[in-house]
C-alpha cells in the first residue's frame, strides 16, 4: 500500500486529497504545518508528499529542501499543492526539490493524472470506457 502526506493547513484541502485519492491501494496521511509534515514524514515513509507553500512554523518550500537534503527521501515524489502560483513561485518550488507544482484550486482529475504521469507504475484511478 502506497502512502501520501498532505501536509496542509486548510482542513478542506486535506479533505479534497483524502476523497481523492485514499482507497485500499493508497492511504492518506495529513500535517497541518512544516514541522509536522516532516516528523509525520519520518514516521510514515510516504511515497508521494504534497506540500502547501505557505504553511505555519516551516514553509512547503523549506520542508521540501530539508526532505532532499536526506538520502532517505530522495526518491520521494514531492509535489508542491498550492495558490502561489507566480512564475517565480514555481521556479522557486521546483528549485527547492519538488518534482512537480500544482495550484490551487485543483482538480481531483488533475491531481490523479499528475501522479499517474509522475509514478506510471501505479495505477490510481481507471476512467469509465
Amino acid at each position: 500500500m502506497l502512502t501520501v502526506l498532505i501536509a496542509d493547513d486548510e482542513p478542506y484541502v486535506v479533505d479534497l486529497v483524502r476523497v481523492t485519492l485514499e482507497d485500499d491501494r493508497l492511504r492518506v496521511v495529513d500535517a497541518s504545518d512544516g514541522e509536522q509534515a516532516l516528523v509525520v514524514a519520518h514516521a510514515e515513509r510516504p511515497e508521494i508528499v504534497l506540500l502547501d507553500v505557505h504553511m505555519p512554523r516551516l514553509t512547503g518550500l523549506e520542508v521540501c529542501r530539508r526532505l532532499r537534503a536526506e538520502r532517505a527521501f530522495a526518491t520521494t515524489t514531492i509535489i508542491m499543492l498550492t495558490a502561489a502560483a507566480q512564475s517565480d513561485d514555481v521556479a522557486r518550488g521546483l528549485a527547492a526539490g519538488a518534482d512537480h507544482y500544482l495550484t490551487k484550486p485543483f482538480s481531483p482529475i488533475a491531481l490523479l493524472t499528475l501522479l499517474e504521469r509522475l509514478m506510471p507504475e501505479v495505477t490510481l484511478w481507471m476512467p469509465e470506457s
